[in-house]
Order: structure tokens, then sequence, then C-alpha cells
């Protein structure tokens, strides 16, 4: 029988997924779920985005175009980013395409050769270190942990770093755990790609979600512009996740080689929404920062109460929509903790391991539902935690 390509083996999924899709079968049976394990805003897109889509449709505008993107999003997300990030950036330094995730793919498979290294944070976005291995390359990880508040070790990163390293990756706001790097990390890290002439990722599709001060971009920094490639999207700060929405930013000659990926596989992304997402970072009627101050006071909601529960321990996180839990002092692996959340108390989050291996004893909720249900969510996880004190006392 003919064999699947190799690299397909390399590659793993998501465990908020995997979560989800067990979270859908308890409601089939009748049960209450209450879903904080994925990273999509219970809100919707503005009024204005969603006319903008209906008159776009209805204009005919659903024929081929660009590949990189309609003219006007291209320039509007440079508009957008010099107003929003302070960045100096020309439309021709865009490229649109469907999803974060994709531009990220488009990225990453532009720079990394078989055998590269790609240096990664862990806990953080799965995806990374799975499309490294798929692309034959190695996936390297430094470690984000409680005890540094979450922010990277620069030595440890230093240390990684070897002639075979090709790429550095960094999400801040940081999924899962919240953390916003300080300047001081950021102006490392750059010291770092310059130093050894590495590519940097930069992945700030939370960079609207800040709680405190003004988001400040790996780009600005003197010799950064040239070797960095931003990522960004529509999902988490427009609320558009299933528009399938994302963009790329880097020097032209970076965004000529996306391009001819592009050419070689989705040909290009639906015009209709493209339309729309112009409208969307206008943001005429404040939705944005509307958003942002709900997700903040559910952030103390839910942090706040959720520390008073025996066995659990969250920093508040900086930006993003998640709490991520250490849940060591339940004396049960993380595992179990979300079985017993997920079948005896209807509550969805996802085992820290998912992110990678210093999430061990960890679980990353998603604050995206209405406070009432984390309020209901959180006298679910208080009750269930005299279950799981007698499991521990039990073993």
């Amino acid at each position: 029988m003919a064999k699947i390509a190799s690299r397909i083996s390399q590659l793993t999924g998501e465990g908020a997924l995997a979560v989800f899709t067990r979270a859908k079968e308890l409601e089939k049976e009748g049960r209450s779920i209450i879903h904080l394990e994925l990273g999509e805003p219970d809100f919707h897109p503005a009024a204005p985005v969603v006319d903008a889509v209906r008159a776009a449709v209805a204009e005919g505008r659903d024929r081929y175009v660009a590949t990189r993107g309609i003219p006007p999003l291209r320039s509007a997300i440079a508009d957008y980013l010099k107003r929003t990030r302070n960045l100096q950036v020309e439309s021709e330094q865009v490229l649109v395409a469907p999803g974060c995730k994709m531009a990220l793919a488009l990225a990453m498979m532009a720079l990394i050769e078989p055998a590269d290294e790609v240096i990664y944070p862990d806990p953080s976005f799965p995806i990374y270190p799975s499309f490294t291995r798929g692309l034959g390359a190695r996936p390297i990880s430094y470690a984000l942990r409680e005890k540094n508040r979450f922010q990277p070790d620069l030595a440890e990163i230093a240390g990684k770093i070897t002639p075979k390293t090709k790429v550095l990756i960094f999400n801040s706001p940081n999924n899962p755990t919240g953390t916003v790097f300080t300047q001081e990390i950021i102006a490392g890290i750059a010291e770092l790609a310059k130093k050894h002439d590495l590519w940097v990722i930069a992945d700030e599709i939370y960079a609207r979600i800040l709680f405190n001060g003004e988001y400040k971009s790996i780009w600005v920094l003197p010799g950064m512009a040239e070797r960095t490639v931003i990522i960004d999207g529509f999902s988490k700060s427009f609320a558009m996740t299933g528009w399938r929405l994302g963009y790329a930013v880097a020097q032209k000659h970076v965004i000529n080689a996306l391009d001819m990926l592009v050419l070689n596989t989705f040909t290009c992304t639906a015009e209709f929404s493209q339309v729309a997402a112009i409208e969307a970072l206008k943001d005429s009627t404040n939705a944005v920062p509307a958003m942002v101050a709900e997700y903040r006071k559910r952030r103390d909601l839910f942090v706040e109460k959720l520390n008073r529960i025996p066995g659990f321990r969250c920093q508040a996180p900086d930006g993003a929509f998640y709490a991520w839990v250490n849940i060591e002092d339940t004396g049960l692996p993380a595992m179990e903790v979300q079985r017993l959340l997920l079948e005896e108390a209807g509550v969805a989050g996802i085992a820290g391991a998912a992110f990678g291996a210093e999430g061990e004893n960890y679980l990353r909720f998603s604050l995206v539902s209405a406070a009432h249900l984390l309020e209901e969510a959180l006298e679910r996880i208080e009750r269930v935690s005299k279950r799981w004190g007698q499991l521990a006392v039990a073993r």
C-alpha cells in the first residue's frame, strides 16, 4: 500500500480541539458544559464590519484577487500598524493570508531549511514545534517559568543558539501564560538575533489585548526591521476567528517569497472578507477597547476567585485572555484535573502539557465566556475540588 509522506508523522495537533470535541460529545448527552478551552472570543465583529461583508458579497466581490491581498487592505494594515504600534511599514511589506496560522506557516516555509534549528518558547502555541518538525528542522525550546513571572531567560536562549540556528520565535503577549515580555527581554532577543544573524518571527496576534501600557514591537528596534517577520491577524483583536484573516509583515524580498508560496497553494484570500477587514481596522465603534476592558474585568474576577480554591495558584496575566493555573497543590496530574473538571464539573480547560513540557503542572482556561458563566465555572470548580482532595489523600 502506498505510504503517506513521513513529514505528517512529525506533526501534532492542538490539545484545545481534543478537549472541545469531548466537551461537545458531553453536550450531546445533555450535559451542561462551560467552554473555557478554546481561544475564541465570545464577542462578534462590530456591526459596521458585518455590514461591510454583506455589501461586498452583494456587490459581487467574490472573484480572484491579488495573491498578496487587495491593495486597499494592505495599505490599511500598514496605516493601522503605524497608528497602534508606531511601525513604519509600507503596503508592499504586507501579505494577507486566510488566517494567522497560514501566515505563520508561509513564513516558516520561506525561512526554514531541513536540519535548521528553530528556537521557540515553552509553553507556547503547539504549532511552532510541530510545523518546525514537519519542515525537517529541529525545534529547540526555551523555558517560560513561573519563578521568573514567565519571562524568558536570555542566558538560556543564548546557550541554545548554535551554528545551525536559523529562526527565533516568540509570542508576546504569550499564549498560554498571558505574559508580556519586558522591553529588556525584547532588546536582549534583538541583540542575540543580530549577533547570530537570526530571523525573528514575532507572533503579535494578541498585541492589542494588553491590560497595561502600550505594546512595543521588536520591529522598531535598530537593525530588526530587516530580520523580523511579524505575524498578526483579525481573529483575536477583532473577534473574527471564523473569517480566517491573517497577515505577515516583512521586508519586500521576504514578502516576495511568501507570495510565491501563495501562488503554489491557496491562490488568494477571499475578497469580501478582505473588504470587511478594512472596516474592522477603522474600529469606528471602538469595539476593540471595549472588548479589552471586558477581558480585564473577567481576568480580575476569575484570577481572584480561582486563587481562593484549594490546589490552584494563578498569576494575573498582563495580556491575551488566558489564565495559566498551577495545579501542583492538588496532588494530581494536570490531565486528571482536566478530566475531573470536564467529566464531573462540566468545565472545559486544557492540561498545560498541550503547550509544552513546561506546562506539565498547569491548566489553561480561556477567559472568553461572559462573567456570569465564569462565576458558574468557579462555583463548579470549587465543588469538585473536594473530590480531588479526596483522591490526593487516597494516593
